[in-house]
This record gives structure tokens, C-alpha cells and sequence, in this order.
């Protein structure tokens, strides 16, 4: 006979096989395959690269897209928009662009005798910002307190964000001529840095195959959209709810700090990195149907959360070692949690 381990306090749920979850993530895993499966109806391959916008999306998150160009940035950024039946902005950034340009400016109106607050196109729920080390300083500054506090200021008077409020932005690392370097204060904006490789030869034929068929159509025109603003904002709210364990924390407090005593880097992550990791972590156990954060969840979100936060030495620089191996370093020399 079976034992019944529901009202057994020895017995660990995690390690009951049918164990009754905590949080009712059904929906939500539903609404996350179909978006999966609409974004893959044009995007070949790239599973892994979805999965990070969708848990960036869940955790609330702003997303860096890095790739050479033709590699779909854009038009994965407009599928997921698609997808969404949510309010959507595309800006192009150059090295011509202004502040105003992005967040509005005020307009004197003369029958009124006043001025009136022209808002800019940031004031949407995802906003694509295409090449956006093509900007010079003065213009990606105008991004920080948007990006972090869902708001703007604009002659004294602060404007709130319609929510849910997310950035994507693309870069070529590449090109560098024209381009400005993204300051670290920015770039520790955003929740992820995804990098999108090169297709392999049997998804380049696809994706070729896939264009032929097209004929006179749009890449967007057969995507239907799967959900509305207050199903993410409810979704983004569930996954708060996600369980983590104690030991868990501490883990993901240990992984950053050791990134501050690693000797290959010049600069490790900051506290907005662990807080990064965390909500990474709750998104992607979401994705997944699970209530609760495994060490797995906490591994997966710690590369693309840490490499664009941390800076390696000049000298590990000219070896050719990325941060993405340092960071793979730092999370096989910490033991895992059980």
C-alpha cells in the first residue's frame, strides 16, 4: 500500500513526486507555451534566447539583445510586442538623437498661455531601442531614472510609467565605429544581456525555407496576441510569490560577492545584481511550473544577470577570457545548496 504523505510532517514535498503546488501557475504556464509557440512560428531555433526574454518579461525586467546584424534582435523584440496586447514603441538611436527626442518636451500653447508636456515615445509598456550605443551620453543618461524608477522628471513634475513599463534594447559589439560605449550605471539596468549567435546550418536552411514560403507576406502578419496588461502585470505579481528557501539566498548572495574577490575582475557585480538573480531565478521556475527556486534556476539566471555587470582585468583581457567564463568559474567554485 501506498504511503499517504500528504499530512506527514517528515516528508519533504519537494520530494514528493505529487506534491500539490503551492501557487496555481497553470495559466500562466499556458499562456507561456503559446507565446513560445508563436514567437517560434518565425524565430528558428533560439529556445534558449526566448526563455530569457519570457522570464525577463515575468521578473519585470529590462533586456540588452547583443548580436552582429541579421541575427533577428528586431524583429524577436517586435514578435514578443506582438504577442502582447500592450501598448509599443520602437526608437532608433543616433548619434543625432536628444533627451526630448526620447522623453517629450514642453510646447508653449497660446490660447491656453501656458506649456504644455509633449510626451515622448518612451511613455508606452515595451519600448524597443534599436543600436542603442549609437547615442551619446547625454542621450542614454536620459534612460537611468526610466529605467529604474518607472518615471521621469520633467520641469519639476514627475510623470509615472503606465505598468508593465519594459525596455529591450539591441547592439551590434562588432561595429564600433559611431557607436558610444553604454556607461556601467546603464548597463546595470538591465536585468539580462542576451547574446544571439549565429544559426547552425540545419537552422539557416529553415530559416530560408521559411522566408520562401512567405511570398507577399509579413513575418508578423499570423501572430495573435496571447496577453493583455493585466494578465502580465498578474503574472509578474505570482511570480513574486515564488518560494525560496534560505539556503538559496545565501547561495546567491555568495555568488555575487565572490565575483567582488575574484582576482581575473576588475569590477564584480553589485547588491542590484543579487536582487537580479533572485527575480531571474522566481521567473525561471515559473516558466517551468514550479512554486518554489532550485539551484538550477539560480545558475541558469547568473550568467546573463552578471556578465554585463562585472569588468574583467586588462591582463585576463588580452588572454582572450570572457566574463562569461569567469562567471562559469565562479559558480563551479561554490558548492550548491542541498
Amino acid at each position: 500500500m501506498e504511503e499517504n504523505t500528504a499530512h506527514n510532517p517528515n516528508v519533504n514535498p519537494i520530494e514528493n513526486v505529487n506534491f500539490q503546488s503551492r501557487i496555481d501557475l497553470s495559466q500562466l504556464q499556458e499562456s507561456i507555451e503559446k507565446i513560445r509557440a508563436e514567437i517560434s512560428s518565425v524565430i528558428v531555433g533560439q529556445h534558449k534566447m526566448i526563455d530569457q526574454l519570457l522570464v525577463a518579461i515575468l521578473s519585470n525586467g529590462h533586456v540588452l539583445l547583443e548580436g552582429v546584424p541579421g541575427v533577428a534582435k528586431t524583429i524577436t523584440a517586435k514578435l514578443v510586442a506582438k504577442t502582447l496586447n500592450i501598448g509599443f514603441s520602437r526608437i532608433q538611436f543616433t548619434p543625432d538623437l536628444m533627451p526630448s527626442d526620447i522623453l517629450g518636451t514642453s510646447v508653449y500653447d497660446l490660447k491656453k498661455s501656458e506649456f504644455e508636456f509633449k510626451k515622448g515615445p518612451v511613455f508606452s509598456n515595451l519600448v524597443l531601442i534599436d543600436e542603442i550605443n549609437r547615442a551619446p551620453a547625454k542621450t542614454q543618461a536620459a534612460l537611468f531614472e526610466v529605467m529604474e524608477e518607472r518615471q521621469i522628471t520633467m520641469d519639476g513634475i514627475t510623470y509615472d510609467m503606465e505598468a508593465p513599463f519594459l525596455v529591450i534594447a539591441t547592439q551590434n559589439p562588432i561595429e564600433q565605429e559611431g557607436t558610444y560605449r553604454l556607461p556601467e550605471a546603464q548597463l546595470d539596468r538591465f536585468l539580462f544581456k542576451i547574446n544571439i549567435d549565429y544559426p547552425k546550418l540545419d537552422e539557416e536552411i529553415l530559416i530560408i525555407q521559411k522566408e520562401h514560403q512567405l511570398q507577399n507576406h509579413g513575418k508578423l502578419d499570423n501572430i495573435q496576441t496571447v496577453l493583455s496588461s493585466e494578465e502580465i502585470q498578474k503574472y509578474q505579481s505570482l511570480v513574486k510569490q515564488i518560494i525560496v528557501e534560505p539556503q538559496l539566498l545565501e547561495y546567491i548572495a555568495k555568488l555575487v560577492i565572490n565575483t567582488r574577490e575574484n582576482a581575473f575582475l576588475y569590477l564584480g557585480a553589485s547588491p542590484r545584481a543579487s536582487i537580479a538573480i533572485l527575480n531571474a531565478a522566481k521567473g525561471y521556475a515559473a516558466i517551468r511550473g514550479r512554486d518554489f527556486v532550485t539551484p538550477e534556476d539560480i545558475k541558469e539566471a547568473a550568467i546573463p544577470v552578471l556578465q554585463h555587470r562585472v569588468i574583467v582585468t586588462p591582463e585576463r583581457e588580452m588572454e582572450g577570457i570572457t566574463s562569461i567564463e569567469i562567471i562559469k568559474q565562479v559558480i563551479e567554485a561554490i558548492e550548491i545548496p542541498r
